[in-house]
């Protein structure tokens, strides 16, 4: 369970192409006992956080200060940066680092802050790293004995129906601890609620106000404790703008800054060859899901979760470029989620507690679509393949047919 076996395979394989890779993730997610697993395959190791003020004023003194690690052979040292993003001029202080010693170091770049973001617009990083996601735990990961990714795209419909009671066990820790290691790993529902409170304030009122600058924490904090409720519906900014009266550009800027600091994910509409297909409002998600108290709700957050985790690790490892959506149109008909690959719709996913018949929606969108189409409900022990036309649908157990999921 501590091993995160599926990221030190990730690392492994792309760190064997590129001597810098990024790793990017929640707060407490488990980013520094990753980076520990890492370093027990190098003989050579220096660990750099620059939260601690000792490293922090070596690294000021000398900035080729790792140059100095202690060797124990010749092989390749691994020098880690934990939350450097937080040094003014980080990027070009890698590039640099990279540049000169690329052939002679590996190097693991590991932040909270979303440093997937420099891949975007002018990045004098481009081209010298790559990144890849470490998340909460999921189902797929405890539950183990995961498909190959080829063999998931070429058949979505492979489910495991094994071990049933000990996955539905995980899932409902799943669903009252949070995956975060340190509340999932203690077991209690009141050491989850201890540290809850703890993280999203320290996360508002340390990261995001030192790093971001904003000053109304309040209202921010309001906002984010107004966002349990909102989940499982496109989320109105112009709605949240009335209630916290404050303006709508404001909403917008906290609702990215939540994702920026990995608070929250959300995902856009479908809209390619949809009739009426609402456009612009997204669905917004928690990576704290226990806050949300509405079950049904509670219940898509956990699928869209273990969704978006397998979703990002394919498009680190280069598999494709997946997206995950959900489809609503103007008529109030929807399907929760949807899979797509290189701009073409490839799967459908639809959640219901307990309804064991596919929703009109998911038929309707399945038949237009022509993709395959999956219902997952909360419970159950066995899963059923019911026709619709020349297609068939595929309803089972959230917790069996994710815990597959590559």
């Amino acid at each position: 369970m501590n091993h995160r076996t599926p990221y030190i395979k990730t690392w492994e394989e792309l760190s064997s192409e590129k001597s810098m890779i990024f790793l990017a993730g929640p707060r407490q997610a488990g980013k520094t006992t990753l980076c520990e697993l890492i370093s027990r395959s190098y003989t050579n190791y220096l660990y750099f956080n620059w939260d601690i003020a000792e490293h922090r004023t070596r690294f000021l003194g000398d900035n080729n200060f790792f140059t100095d690690v202690g060797r124990k052979d010749t092989t390749t040292p691994l020098v880690v940066f934990d939350e450097i993003h937080k040094y003014k001029d980080w990027k070009n202080y890698l590039k640099g680092s990279y540049d000169q010693f690329h052939d002679q170091f590996r190097f693991l770049v590991s932040g909270s802050g979303r440093l997937d973001l420099y891949q975007k617009g002018s990045d004098s990083l481009a081209g010298r790293y790559f990144l890849f996601h470490l998340w909460p735990f999921t189902i797929s990961e405890l539950g183990g004995d995961n498909l190959t990714i080829s063999s998931f795209l070429k058949d979505p419909f492979q489910i495991r129906m094994k071990e049933g009671l000990k996955l539905g066990k995980i899932w409902k820790k799943l669903s009252t601890l949070s995956g975060f290691p340190e509340p999932y790993l203690s077991g209690k529902e009141t050491s989850y609620r201890r540290w809850s409170n703890t993280y999203s304030r320290q996360l508002i009122r340390e990261d995001i106000r030192d790093l971001t600058g904003v000053k109304s924490i309040i209202e921010i904090e309001t906002l984010y404790m107004l966002l349990p409720s909102k989940i499982g519906s496109p989320i109105s900014a112009t709605s949240l703008s009335r209630d916290l009266k404050v303006s709508y550009n404001s909403i917008q800027s906290w609702l990215s800054i939540f994702e920026t600091f990995f608070m929250t994910f959300s995902i856009t509409p479908w809209t390619k060859k949809v009739s009426r297909a609402i456009q612009k409002e997204r669905k917004v998600y928690l990576w704290d899901t226990p806050r949300i108290k509405a079950d049904a709700a509670r219940f898509e957050n956990m699928v869209a979760l273990e969704l978006y985790r397998a979703v990002s690790a394919w498009n680190d490892m280069g598999y494709g470029t997946f997206l995950l959506h959900f489809i609503k149109n103007k008529e109030h008909q929807e399907v929760d989620f949807l899979i797509s690959n290189e701009n073409e719709p490839f799967l459908l996913i639809e959640t219901k507690l307990s309804e064991k018949i596919p929703s009109k929606a998911l038929v309707k969108f399945q038949n237009f679509l022509n993709i395959p189409a999956v219902q997952l409900h909360r419970e159950g022990d066995g899963y059923r393949l019911i026709p619709n036309g020349p297609h068939k649908i595929l309803v089972a157990p959230a917790f069996q047919w994710l815990a597959g999921l590559p």
